[in-house]
């Protein structure tokens, strides 16, 4: 299918915004380690994904009332401060709440742009419509994650931060491109943040939002220990992981969006967990270079396959009018699974190699846990919602 200048527009900011907040985390380890919180690693993650899930009530509302591309500014906006000020920490504490701060961009701008691309896609078409949405924000993170080492060897640390900045700006002048999509746009008021429980959460996207939560605590976990996983490995980039999971990751997404509008979401769903489990066990066993870039291969096909069925099956689930809502949900589910997975290497990981490799085998049980998941709600449910059967469909 043909895909408009607002779609293409929207994906390729996504890409400059992922980069954005990518490319510094390899090196962040090592930064606050310097500072002397070797301790603290896991909060990195953790204290960034915190605030990413508290702003999803507020941003989702936002998104259904005031506008899909004013939620993306907030975010765009915070990325593009945050990161400037980073050269400044001194301390563990004030880079800590620099890193707290910084998860409002990703609270916000994901879930205006899922809203806004959701808007533009067909429901025949929407499973493949977010594979190659989901592309710009894969490659994103790939490039990011790859290019973080060798700009701060280049420029030192605080041009990294400055890189990073700069990618934040350009997403922001693509974004201020795309149309809006919300028919009736509201003037902000104060009254936005006043929440009710309808606001936080959209229960019909649940099971979505179950199987987000289990596999993204797998993320959280590549997230802190890769950068240390090729430390141990003697890999110099410390973003080698991600380097060759976009490549597959990148591929798959163009047609698994396809087998998903075909075959339905969760059976497609099962075929990327499959694969996750496998990856996290190569990950934390992996011993060569090989092994252990065969393993992020791996990782690259288990969400390509899984993360474009996901957000197609929470539009395919979401009201017309609270796809806004819905997207927030789903990616608090995300940002609850990332923060559980990075803050739970806090107990597992005491910075040693076999300590890393039970952490990896605590993904893959979590992983199996979601298989489980969604092999009985394909036993007793009779819901499998996708183009062919899409609720929704008869509301357009």
């Amino acid at each position: 299918m043909g895909y408009s200048k607002n779609f293409w527009a929207l994906s390729l900011g996504m890409f400059f915004f992922m980069t954005s907040f990518n490319m510094i985390i390899p090196e962040l380890n090592g930064f606050i380690t310097s500072l002397g919180g070797e301790a603290y690693k896991g909060l990195i993650i953790g204290l960034f994904t915190i605030t990413a899930a508290l702003s999803r009530p507020f941003s989702g509302k936002m998104a259904d009332t005031v506008g899909r591309k004013s939620t993306m500014y907030i975010g765009t906006f915070v990325s593009i401060i945050i990161t400037l000020i980073y050269p400044l920490s001194g301390t563990i504490a004030f880079f800590l709440v620099l890193r707290f701060l910084h998860g409002f961009s990703t609270g916000f701008l994901p879930t205006g742009a899922t809203a806004l691309v959701t808007d533009l896609l067909p429901p025949e078409k929407r499973g493949q419509g977010m594979g190659v949405f989901g592309t710009g924000i894969a490659l994103g993170l790939g490039v990011g994650q790859g290019l973080g080492t060798p700009i701060a060897q280049m420029f030192s640390i605080n041009g990294l931060f400055i890189a990073s900045s700069l990618m934040a700006l350009i997403s922001l002048v693509l974004i201020k491109s795309v149309k809006e999509t919300l028919p009736e746009p509201q003037a902000f008021t104060i009254s936005i943040f006043k929440i009710r429980i309808e606001d936080v959460f959209e229960k019909k996207v649940f099971p979505a939002a179950v199987v987000m939560f289990l596999t993204t605590i797998c993320t959280g976990l590549i997230l802190v220990l890769t950068p240390d996983k090729s430390v141990y490995l003697e890999i110099e980039n410390k973003g080698w992981y991600y380097v060759f999971y976009v490549v597959s990751t990148i591929a798959v997404r163009l047609f698994s969006g396809r087998l998903s509008d075909k075959f339905g979401r969760r059976q497609t769903l099962v075929l990327g967990i499959s694969f996750l489990i496998v990856a996290m066990l190569m990950t934390g066993y992996a011993k060569t270079e090989l092994w252990y870039t065969s393993a992020s291969f791996i990782f690259g096909i288990a969400t390509g396959i899984s993360s474009p069925t996901l957000f197609a099956w929470m539009a395919d689930l979401s009201p017309a009018h609270r796809r806004g809502v819905g997207s927030g949900t789903l990616f608090i589910a995300l940002e609850l699974g990332i923060l559980f997975g990075a803050i739970s290497t806090l107990s597992i990981y005491e910075n040693t190699a076999e300590s890393l490799n039970k952490a990896f085998i605590f993904g893959a049980v979590v992983a199996g846990t979601a298989l489980m998941y969604l092999v009985l709600h394909l036993l007793f449910s009779k819901t499998n919602i996708h183009y062919q059967s899409n609720s929704n469909k008869s509301k357009r």
